[in-house]
């Protein structure tokens, strides 16, 4: 049986490669064209070249999302489109549009073709029909229960991929049309505003129901599914999908080192100790900026796994720097600074082959060997003398107290 997968999303080149340095099997990543998520960055073909090459060296695959529902005027170049993609040599597409997955097809491209989430596959028939339209891979809806996706995998039809870790769409997924209705930006083709996570006068006619000091929201809690890791490597699950193509490298380097560490010690002892999910939950709060809940993967989600109000998104700074290179034989470190910091400080490291560590940062000096008071300006390179775990790529944060269970 193979090794699960660890899909992780990336929004622009840097992110991919972080991505994959920090344990993930594959990443899956939006072109200009055809793709969701329109205001992440999104690459060229030259970039997504540059990234299968990266790939490639390390073992891992890229999957390129081309799941827009187009239109007629978003067809002009469709053919000419995934034709590029196959001759960069992309391991995958991701395709919601049933005649952009047969156009891949009739073309010849040798990539696989999976089916996209948006199109809210929750039985064993669905895949069945996408086994007989000759696809590869399905991508359940994210309103599967457990026992729906245990009794999907058991028939054995075509490959399984479920999220595990991310935003979730109030309505099924991708199929709301509030962001169309009141901004003109359509979900289904890139330009979703997640309107269900703006705060509402909920009115009753002229009577106010809601509370105008704390506004009525529709969104739902971000998905954790730490206690289902197990379950879904036992159960037959091909691959582990993380959503977010919109954040930050920081956050994907986080929450893909938590999943990659623990997908490995269920791999290397049989199961997952309370201990192995405890570190995974406390690791992955680090990142967080929204509550989690477990989706549908304990039941049909009840109101403690919605945010109807109090839940302002903040965006967490406790990642204040990068290590860019590090001299074995002076222990001088160069990091580029992310958020303020001080010198003679505690501080933590984690890296793509680094647990997470405390450290003592010591006296700190620009690009002149002039010593700074502090280090607050974004992009600057600074030096360190450095005692401890440390390689390039890794990253620095500042100390976040979670609870016991990560929660």
């Amino acid at each position: 049986m193979n090794k699960i997968e660890l899909l992780a999303p990336a929004g622009n080149l840097e992110k991919a490669k972080i991505a994959i340095l920090y344990g993930a099997d594959a990443v899956y990543i939006g072109g200009k064209q055809f793709s969701l998520r329109s205001r992440a960055s999104n690459f060229s073909l030259e970039e997504m070249k540059e990234l299968v090459d990266f790939a490639n060296e390390r073992g891992a695959h890229v999957h390129v999302t081309v799941n827009m529902l187009p239109h007629e005027e978003d067809l002009h170049g469709l053919d000419d489109y995934l034709l590029a993609l196959d001759q960069i040599g992309v391991h995958a597409i991701i395709v919601c549009s049933p005649a952009i997955m047969m156009k891949a097809k009739e073309l010849g491209c040798h990539y696989e073709v999976h089916i996209s989430t948006q199109h809210s596959s929750t039985n064993s028939n669905a895949v069945a029909f996408w086994k007989e339209k000759g696809m590869d891979r399905v991508v359940l809806g994210r309103e599967c229960q457990m026992d729906q996706i245990e009794a999907i995998c058991k028939k054995n039809i075509l490959p399984i991929e479920v999220f595990i870790h991310g935003g979730m769409c109030i309505s099924f997924s991708g199929r709301c049309v509030l962001s169309n209705h009141m901004t003109l930006r359509d979900a289904n083709r890139g330009g979703c505003a997640q309107s269900c996570r703006w705060k509402y006068h909920l009115m009753d006619r002229d009577h106010e129901l809601s509370d105008p000091t704390n506004l009525f929201s529709m969104s739902s809690k971000d998905l954790q599914a730490v206690d289902q890791i197990e379950a879904f490597i036992k159960m037959g699950v091909a691959s582990l999908k993380i959503e977010g193509r919109m954040k930050s490298a920081y956050y994907l380097a986080t929450v893909i080192r938590s999943y990659r560490t623990l997908i490995d010690r269920i791999y290397e002892k049989g199961y997952a100790s309370q201990e192995d999910l405890a570190y995974a939950k406390r690791e992955i709060a680090k990142a967080e900026n929204r509550p989690t809940g477990p989706g549908f993967y304990q039941g049909l989600p009840g109101y403690k796994v919605q945010l109807y109000q109090d839940h302002d998104e903040t965006v967490t700074q406790e990642y204040v720097a990068i290590v860019l290179d590090y001299d074995a034989s002076s222990q001088i470190a160069t990091l580029q600074v992310k958020n303020h910091f001080l010198p003679n400080q505690t501080l933590e490291i984690f890296g793509p082959n680094i647990s997470s560590t405390l450290v003592e940062v010591k006296e700190i000096y620009d690009e002149n060997d002039i010593p700074l008071a502090v280090c607050k300006q974004p992009m600057q390179i600074v030096k360190t003398k450095w005692e401890g775990p440390i390689e390039k790529n890794a990253m620095i944060r500042k100390i976040r107290v979670v609870s016991k269970d990560g929660l």
